[in-house]
């Protein structure tokens, strides 16, 4: 199904007449939604990320159903990116949560419509704390709009809702205009990837941002040859390495490497084979990694490179072990 744009926009139509339709449908109008949310980067977006970054304080997330939910989850990313960050339920401020709001905060409030009561209810005591509000809302000319210091416009055209009533796809576009805030702020600071996991310890992701490459480093019955090592004695090497990949070394000293893909290329631009040896199609001076960087900055420079593998050495270039993309 093709996914909508600017031009290309989807309508209400008949309802959908199966539930993989009707599932596709909702997507593509999600899509479509989200995709316009680039076009309203603009200079109010800019004075909520230096509003934020100006008080340098705790910003409060509220909201109030749905809109509730992902005021929660925006407060979430926000903690875990590098902006301290609290959510309030709307209704509970006036029950006693209003204690967790201070001087110097800033106020993310959310609402689809920009009227719920509960939320304009906050936007008095907020004013009486000199506390800005950033509204995040899909109505520009609401009371929530009029009344914050700086306005999110996160207006859809419709719900993916097959009756345009659910909050589905409203709901979708305040929280990626939420991550959106998020990821500015976190660029703004320089949050880096050793500060994430700072706020991330456990799990998985927690141990891929901590954990040295020397830990899960192959690093015994290396797969190694010599620069004349000649193809046919080169290929059982690597075979029972298993890494895919050899290493090229005299004297003690890493001279390049062979993966597959050398292997692949230099068989196919040499006409006789069997003369050839590893220095022929080897890659000198492969990409390494120190044995104490982490798995996590591993796996960004394997990325980067497109490769698969990494050989790990010491400062003095002493080979220690390599490392895989699927370690």
């Amino acid at each position: 199904m093709e996914i909508p744009n600017a031009r290309n926009r989807i309508e209400p139509e008949a309802q959908p007449t199966s539930p993989r339709r009707a599932a596709a449908h909702a997507l593509a109008i999600n899509a479509a939604a989200v995709a316009t949310l680039a076009s309203r980067i603009d200079d109010e977006f800019d004075r909520a990320v230096n509003l934020i970054l100006e008080y340098n304080n705790r910003v409060v997330v509220s909201g109030i159903g749905k809109s509730g939910l992902v005021a929660r989850k925006i407060s979430a990313t926000l903690a875990s990116l590098g902006t301290p960050s609290m959510f309030v339920h709307s209704a509970d401020a006036a029950h006693g949560d209003l204690g967790m709001i201070a001087p110097g905060n800033v106020a993310i409030l959310i609402s689809a419509s920009g009227e719920s009561q509960e939320v304009l209810g906050l936007i008095p005591y907020l004013r009486a704390l000199d506390v800005p509000i950033i509204a995040i809302t899909g109505d520009l000319r609401s009371t929530l709009a009029k009344m914050a210091t700086v306005t999110l416009d996160a207006s859809i055209e419709r719900e993916a809702c097959l009756h345009n009533l659910a909050p589905t796809t409203s709901t979708i576009v305040a929280m990626a205009m939420g991550d959106a805030l998020a990821i500015a702020l976190c660029e703004a600071r320089g949050f880096g990837a050793s500060d994430f996991a700072q706020y991330h310890p456990g799990g998985k992701l927690g141990s891929r941002l901590k954990t040295p490459v020397r830990k899960a480093m192959h690093k015994e019955d290396l797969p190694i040859c010599a620069p004349g090592s000649p193809l046919k004695d080169m290929l059982p090497v690597m075979s029972e390495g298993k890494l895919g990949l050899v290493l090229v070394m005299e004297d003690q000293t890493l001279r390049g490497i062979v993966t597959d893909g050398d292997l692949r290329r230099g068989l196919e631009r040499s006409e006789e084979i069997s003369g050839l040896c590893a220095a022929d199609i080897m890659t000198r001076d492969p990409m390494t990694i120190g044995p104490d960087e982490t798995l996590y900055e591993a796996d960004i420079k394997m990325h980067d490179a497109r490769i698969t593998a990494l050989v790990v050495a010491d400062p003095s270039k002493k080979v220690l072990g390599v490392i895989q993309i699927h370690d």
